[in-house]
Formats: C-alpha cells, sequence, structure tokens
C-alpha cells in the first residue's frame, strides 16, 4: 500500500480530500483494455473491465464492483446534493459515487469513478498452443 507522502497531488486531492477529477479528463475515460481495475492506493480488486461501460459523463462509469466487500457505499450530502459516496473499503480512499442512472438491463446503477484513483492490471494475452 502507498503512503499518504507517496501519492501524486492529484490522487490526494481526489481519494484523500473528496475531490473530483476534471470530466474526460482522466486516463481511462475512453480505455477499452480489457482486465482488473484495482485502487490505485491499496491494489484492492475493485471493478473488472467487463463492468466497465461507456456513460457519456466524462468519468469511467461501472454497472457494478466486481467484489462488493471491497467498496464501502456512504451518503454524501456535500454541495447541497444527496449523493452515494463509494470508498475503497480496504484504504478509504473516495473513489467516486454511484447513481440510480445505469444501464437498467445490468441493474440500473453507474459506479461514476474518478481514473486517478484506478490502476488497470491488464489481461494477459493468451498464447498461441
Amino acid at each position: 500500500m502507498k503512503q499518504d507522502s507517496e501519492l501524486d497531488p492529484e490522487l490526494r486531492r481526489v481519494a484523500r480530500e473528496g475531490g473530483t477529477e476534471a470530466p474526460f479528463a482522466g486516463k481511462y475515460v475512453d480505455n477499452h483494455d480489457r482486465g482488473m481495475f484495482k485502487c490505485a492506493i491499496c491494489s484492492a480488486e475493485l471493478f473488472a473491465s467487463d463492468a466497465k461501460f461507456d456513460s457519456g459523463t466524462g468519468w469511467p462509469s461501472f454497472t457494478e464492483p466486481k467484489n462488493l466487500e471491497n467498496v464501502v457505499l456512504k451518503e454524501d450530502m456535500t454541495y447541497g446534493m444527496s449523493r452515494t459516496e463509494v470508498l475503497c473499503k480496504n484504504c478509504g480512499a473516495h473513489l467516486g459515487h454511484v447513481f440510480p442512472d445505469g444501464p437498467a438491463d445490468k441493474g440500473g446503477k453507474r459506479y461514476c469513478i474518478n481514473s486517478v484513483c484506478l490502476e488497470l492490471e491488464k489481461e494477459k494475452e493468451k498464447s498461441p498452443e
């Protein structure tokens, strides 16, 4: 696990101070690589690439976490809005928010997550036999 002193300023601002990265600026917004999205601080497995979809919002969006035991959902009343914050259960990093406007056929949730809080462990390519 990375210590807070090792975090770059943007990751610290978002993950530790509850900030948000600019829309359409994150490295995973338009990423279509397959693999596992992990917490950028502690490497907990958070979201599988097959749950990622293009929401058009400017942030990576997922229909569900890979393992619900690795995230915590918490009421967030900041900025005069009622939202549900998504946190890494292992290290407490603020990841983003979950909204009820995701694809209906996939459960109706949109986990809107900041790219800076994620690291993609790409799926290894299968070698020809």
